[in-house]
C-alpha cells in the first residue's frame, strides 16, 4: 500500500524516484557492458597478466554496481512504502544534503557515522 504524500512532498518524492530510476538504468547498462567484456575472447599469453588485472577491476566494479542496485531498489521500495527520506535506524528525517549526495541512503548522517 502506497502512503499518500502532500503535493509538496509528492514532488520531493518524485524527484528522488526519477534520480534513483536514472541511476538504476545507468548501472544496469554498465553491468551489461562488464558482463560483455568478460565474455570477449582472450588475447595471447603475453597479455594474460594484464587481462587478469583488468578482470579483477571489472569484477570489483560489477560487485559494487550490484550492491548499489540493491540499495537503489530498497530506496524505491521505501518510496512505495511511504518511508523514503526517514532514517531506518532512528526514524528521523534524512537531510536534503545527504539525499542529494546519496539518494539511496537508508540512514541519516548521525546513524551512518555510527555504523
Amino acid at each position: 500500500m502506497q502512503k499518500q504524500f502532500p503535493s509538496s512532498s509528492r514532488q520531493y518524492i518524485e524527484k528522488y524516484r526519477a534520480v534513483l530510476d536514472q541511476r538504476r538504468r545507468e548501472l544496469q547498462t554498465r553491468l551489461r557492458a562488464i558482463e560483455h567484456d568478460f565474455e570477449e575472447p582472450r588475447n595471447s599469453d603475453d597479455d594474460r597478466a594484464i587481462e587478469r588485472n583488468n578482470d579483477e577491476v571489472l569484477e570489483e566494479l560489477g560487485e559494487a554496481g550490484q550492491k548499489e542496485l540493491v540499495a537503489i531498489q530498497a530506496a524505491l521500495d521505501r518510496i512505495e512504502a511511504g518511508t523514503f527520506g526517514t532514517c531506518v535506524k532512528c526514524g528521523t528525517p534524512i537531510g536534503e544534503q545527504r539525499l542529494e549526495a546519496v539518494p539511496h541512503t537508508p540512514f541519516c548522517q548521525s546513524c551512518a557515522h555510527s555504523i
